[in-house]
């Protein structure tokens, strides 16, 4: 019983009721959470929620000024604003949850491992991790959609892989603190297998520092997306993506400023609700910045 008990590790599960009552008393957080999830709602609803085809153009629409009809304004084809970002929104939530999941994917298996094994190994990897992250973020995003070819899905692997290295090195710190605990012994005592202890012992009570960094992550991935669109790596044109949006506003400042003004104010309004969803993640459930 005493056994059963230390194998179970001190931490327990993500959703208890004393984690929530912490978040939900955070009311920055759930304003975080809120933006959240009206982006994440009108990314799914799209169809159903934007007035017109974000892809029909007009030429007798071009450049309209916010209106009635047109409640963000028309662009330079005159296709009306509101539809394209509410698609927009679509790219961009997708490019932030599919990156850190592909992050989260190969970082945290090498961190883990790396963190486990120690020694040579850990040496090994850990030097290669070093490497990556030596290179800043956004340049190595842009080299590999570069290399990769420009559409959305490429860009989600290049922000992927550059971000799975925060991955690891947080993996491995925390394996390395983890598996030094009385309850780690004790699964080694009893004949406990190394992929069993990774997987049901240290992954478990590792996953609140992950958990946290998932959701800051994909703050950065939405604005690494919006900058590869912007650039051409990204979502290609006609599709809607706020980075390429922002791009063909360029030209249209000083006539039409709409253009520009709503795409970059839902980059900034996902991305801050992403922070304040994680500051309050982290605030929930202990996690030491």
């Amino acid at each position: 019983m005493i056994t059963g008990q230390i194998l179970a590790g001190p931490r327990g599960g993500l959703l208890n009721s004393r984690i929530l009552r912490r978040f939900l008393r955070n009311r920055l957080a759930l304003i975080g959470a809120l933006i959240v999830a009206a982006f994440a709602l009108l990314a799914i609803l799209a169809p159903l929620i934007a007035p017109f085809d974000p892809n029909q153009t007009s030429w007798t629409a071009v450049r309209q000024a916010p209106s009635a009809a047109h409640w963000f304004g028309t662009d330079e084809l005159g296709r009306d604003v509101l539809s394209r970002v509410i698609y927009g929104a679509r790219a961009s939530m997708l490019a932030g949850f599919v990156s850190v999941a592909i992050a989260f994917a190969i970082g945290v298996p090498v961190g883990m491992v790396s963190g486990y094994l120690g020694g040579a190994t850990d040496a090994v990897i850990m030097r290669v991790v070093d490497a990556f992250l030596a290179i800043p973020f956004l340049i190595l995003a842009i080299a590999l959609a570069a290399f990769l070819g420009p559409s959305l899905m490429n860009a989600m692997i290049a922000i992927g892989v550059s971000t799975a290295p925060v991955f690891a090195r947080i993996a491995r710190g925390q394996v390395l603190v983890v598996k030094v605990e009385e309850y780690i012994e004790a699964a080694h005592s009893i004949g406990t297998g190394t992929l069993s202890i990774l997987l049901r012992h240290i992954f478990i009570n590792i996953t609140p520092q992950l958990v946290v960094q998932a959701t800051l992550a994909i703050a950065t991935a939405i604005i690494a997306e919006a900058a590869l669109a912007f650039l051409g790596l990204g979502q290609q044109p006609p599709d809607a993506s706020w980075g390429s949006m922002l791009n063909s506003a360029r030209s249209s400042l000083s006539l039409a400023p709409w253009i520009a003004i709503w795409p970059g104010l839902a980059i900034f309004l996902t991305v801050l609700g992403f922070n304040l969803l994680g500051d309050g993640l982290q605030d929930a459930l202990e996690v030491k910045g």
